[in-house]
């Protein structure tokens, strides 16, 4: 009688393993169905630090605010002395507004809002060459980056000197889709921006202080093989760069209408 007993036990128990895991095994298979994109990656809302390399194989430092694989993605890139950090705030506003974002560390910079750039740390112990134009290949890189994550072309934003470096890419490249420059000017020593943006074929949007119009003005005219373009001139004042959109900045929501139509094009 006891052994018996035992063996129905032996059979309940293993029946309850073996349904467990046929359950465990669906369940999980629904949700990888549901949540992941081609690549396999889930398709959770999260921000995180990440590292990916230049083309010269230095590390790279960026912030990655992911709302969804299906979203189309904005690479930020910050201005001369910088960080990652001129976009606390404007990444999650772009996430609200349904985009994902990747904001980056340039070699050429230092800090903001409380954010040290870790690539250009990474920079000077290498002992790699820190320049503005040095810059560009850390977004070229971040282009490829974000064009193999989320598979499709990405929506390029400068500030600065990088907003110079975004121009000139996107008329190098055919895998960016729009691009914003916040005061784009001749930095780059040595190098004609103007002379080097009349390629560009995408939607792009160039805008400045208003001190800096005329300048900002003189790239806006040197592209001439787009189907679309425009410069943003605000009524106030306005800032260097894309800190412009900062909400302690007194303009920010001008700015930010202006974007918000161009992104919407």
């Amino acid at each position: 009688m006891g052994t018996k007993i035992n063996i129905d036990m032996k059979k309940i128990v293993l029946s309850f393993l073996i349904f467990s895991f046929v359950l465990t095994f669906f369940s999980c298979k629904d949700k990888n169905d549901i949540s992941t994109n081609n690549t396999g990656q889930i398709d959770t809302a999260f921000v995180k630090t990440i590292t990916f390399y230049s083309l010269d194989s230095l590390e790279i430092t960026a912030d990655h605010y992911h709302i969804n694989n299906s979203s189309p993605v904005i690479i930020l890139c910050h201005q001369a002395g910088w960080s990652r950090g001129e976009y606390i705030e404007i990444a999650t506003r772009l996430n609200d507004l349904g985009y994902n974002a990747l904001a980056i560390d340039q070699r050429s910079g230092m800090a903001v809002n409380g954010i040290e750039n870790e690539t250009a740390k990474n920079a000077s112990i290498e002992q790699k060459s820190m320049r503005f134009i040095d810059a560009k290949q850390d977004i070229q890189a971040a282009i490829d980056w974000a064009k193999n994550r989320y598979n499709q072309k990405v929506i390029l934003w400068g500030s600065s000197y990088s907003s110079s470096l975004s121009l000139m890419i996107s008329a190098e490249r055919d895998d960016v889709s729009k691009v914003l420059a916040f005061s784009p000017g001749e930095y780059l020593q040595g190098i004609s921006v103007q002379g080097n943006i009349s390629g560009i074929s995408i939607p792009c949007f160039l805008t400045s202080s208003k001190s800096e119009r005329v300048q900002t003005e003189k790239l806006y005219n040197a592209i001439t093989n787009t189907s679309y373009k425009k410069q943003f001139i605000p009524m106030g004042d306005g800032q260097h760069g894309s800190r412009n959109l900062w909400s302690s900045m007194p303009d920010h929501e001008e700015y930010w209408a202006a974007v918000e139509v161009f992104l919407n094009y």
